[in-house]
């Protein structure tokens, strides 16, 4: 049988379906390939959404009109903004879900998008068509063949497929192919890929210990409750969320390390049987037993799957090794003194593909119309891939419906717009030698990419692509004209210290000697908007202007306000780097001629193929006095 579509997204995971998504969302008749409907988005780990850089992605993948941050919001049991004790630049937003509910949101969003149909079945083949090029002979991805023998066809193809490719399953010395506990490998569709040219490796990643909250003693460990201020993922004010859970943090100690050493010749991860490598930071409980030898206990953090359900996840004890070690081990600790597991925590090894293969579209550079997102590319995380599978998604749209297939202009986002922007631009430009985690650290701008302003850098932007809808644009208008109100009111009033001077002492600053502005008042590390306007009446009007999202708006305007000078500075920056980006060397050079080059750099760059100057620049290996040659060159 025979089916016939724009793009085709194979893999149901967080990349497949912002990318299915997206791409509907733009128009195009879109078919989301998936081997379960009942496990749409699984959360194959931790049921959590957001972190550190990470929630900056869901915000950003939300501001763009994509779905994860809605479905977040809708099933969070509890929420936390990380790093809050720090600048605004690297205040992350977190939230516990119930993994349940999460499944079912986005398989309803899902079923009520318009334009995407859902084809449950596993991919087994992509099919190819024989193309010339200007680079000679190469080939197109035309669709996919499936197990059951179904031919999907369409313009444009999206592999997400996570960590199913040649999956296979560890605990101690067993092994089973798998993508997931339970679940089957795709044991042949790396080979119709890899056959055309492209490169793959493998990587490993684990899952901990599920447990029956039954059987713990709560009172031997310390609650970790969520905030009490109602934040949310989503610009769009939806609602829904569901009852507030605590989570709970409990250490290891000796007895426990005992165990767990005992149990290391049957690790797979060091009797030879996983030669592929894990993600750095995120390392087993086996690994950090070995990486700090002298550490006396380790912290673990008891996280809630759900509401309605006894079922905890173990954060910290991701572990492969055999299940009675793993159980004998948490026994030793006394809050776990009488434990029951679901299951074990285990290993699993797949394929990825080189994303150096990738153009910042996230299109191979070697099959033409193949898209790829998510794990394939080499990262891990939730949200890294619903962040690739939305810019997928809407690139694959984009040559999709251009009249000429082969020439588009594809959506990117630079360094200094998103961190989805710094996350593909390393991925393609560095590559990977593990699996791949988002910090703020990776981010040269981070000060312009704050998790309070991504609808400002990018609602605009995915409005004009079709992606954002009439209302976010709105929302965001709304939004945009409040923000400027509160920082225009603030610098226009003027201060006068006699009425206000008592008020400041009693909020812990120093009284005014002179007038000023609000503004400098703002600008005060002991004060804020909040704490002013009980002194100051027109200011309270002013925030308390009808609007759900009051708190935002303030906390949006006075971030603003507080660092206009920093945000200034790094614009400037990411300017001047905005030059080197406009150079476009990108088959100008053949690299082996260029004796004035480095041989290293001559290496990187032929297998790079940058496209830009600026991307020159961030690859390993080549050198400012490279980036010089290469700029006298172009200027000649």
């Amino acid at each position: 049988m025979k089916f016939n579509y724009d793009v085709i997204v194979i893999g149901g995971g967080h990349a497949g379906c912002e990318a299915a998504c997206a791409s509907a969302n733009m128009g195009a008749k879109t078919c989301l390939v998936t081997m379960d409907m009942n496990k749409i988005a699984q959360m194959s780990c931790n049921p959590a959404v957001g972190g550190i850089a990470k929630g900056q992605i869901v915000r950003e993948i939300d501001a763009l009109g994509g779905q994860m941050g809605l479905v977040t919001d809708a099933t969070s049991i509890q929420f936390r903004m990380l790093n809050v004790g720090k600048g605004p630049a690297v205040w992350s937003p977190r939230a516990q879900c119930d993994r349940g509910k999460f499944i079912w949101q986005w398989r309803k969003t899902l079923d009520e998008t318009k334009n995407l149909d859902i084809w449950q079945d596993q991919a087994d083949e992509l099919l190819v068509e024989d193309i010339a090029s200007s680079d000679g002979p190469k080939v197109r991805a035309i669709g996919v063949k499936t197990i059951w023998g179904a031919e999907i066809y369409a313009k444009c193809v999206i592999v997400t497929a996570g960590t199913f490719l040649n999956g296979l399953l560890h605990i101690g010395r067993k092994m089973i192919a798998g993508g997931r506990i339970a679940e089957p490998a795709v044991e042949h569709f790396t080979e119709s890929i890899t056959k055309h040219g492209v490169t793959s490796a493998r990587m490993k990643t684990g899952t901990p210990v599920r447990i029956d909250k039954r059987s713990i003693h709560f009172d031997e460990m310390e609650i970790q409750p969520g905030e009490t201020r109602p934040y949310q993922f989503s610009y769009m004010d939806k609602g829904g969320a569901l009852k507030q859970l605590p989570c709970w943090t409990v250490n290891t100690n000796a007895e426990v390390h005992e165990v767990l050493r005992s149990g290391l010749a049957d690790s797979p991860l060091y009797n030879g049987q996983i030669q592929s490598i894990g993600p750095r930071y995120c390392p087993s409980i086996e690994t950090k037993l070995v990486t700090f030898p002298d550490r006396e206990k380790h912290p673990l953090f008891l996280e809630p799957e759900g509401e309605d359900t006894n079922e905890m996840y173990l954060n910290g004890f991701s572990s492969s090794l055999p299940m009675d070690v793993q159980i004998e081990a948490l026994k030793k600790m006394p809050a776990f003194r009488d434990l029951k597991v679901y299951r074990p925590g285990y290993a699993i090894e797949y394929d990825f593909f080189d994303p150096t293969q990738l153009c910042h579209s996230l299109e191979s550079k070697i099959i033409e119309n193949l898209f790829m997102a998510g794990q394939v590319n080499g990262t891990t995380g939730y949200e890294e891939a619903a962040g690739q599978g939305t810019m997928a998604g809407i690139n694959a749209a984009l040559k999709a419906g251009s009249e000429s297939n082969t020439m588009y202009e594809p959506f990117i986002l630079h360094r200094d717009e998103a961190y989805i922007g710094v996350l593909i631009d390393d991925l393609v430009t560095k590559g990977v030698d593990e699996p791949y985690r988002m910090f703020t650290s990776r981010a040269e701008y981070r000060i312009l990419l704050r998790q309070d302003d991504a609808d400002a850098r990018l609602t605009e932007k995915a409005y004009k692509l079709g992606l954002a809808k009439r209302d976010r644009y709105d929302w965001w208008m709304e939004k945009k004209q409040h923000i400027e109100e509160i920082k225009n009111f603030c610098q226009d009033f003027a201060i006068k210290p006699k009425l206000i001077n008592s008020a400041l002492e009693a909020l812990g600053t120093t009284a005014l000697q002179y007038g000023c502005k609000l503004v400098d008042l703002v600008n005060r590390p002991q004060l804020n908007l909040t704490n002013l306007s009980e002194i100051i009446p027109r200011l309270k009007e002013v925030l308390n202007r009808p609007n759900n999202r009051k708190e935002e708006i303030a906390e949006a305007a006075e971030i603003r306000m507080k660092y206009k000078g920093y945000i200034e500075r790094e614009k400037m920056v990411a300017e001047k780097m905005h030059r080197l980006e406009n150079i476009k060397i990108k088959g100008h050079f053949n690299y082996e001629e260029l004796q004035g080059l480095s041989t290293e750099c001559r290496q990187k760059l032929m297998k790079i193929q940058p496209e830009t100057l600026a991307q020159a620049s961030r690859i390993p290996g080549v050198s400012p006095s490279d980036i010089n040659v290469l700029l006298i060159l172009m200027g000649r």
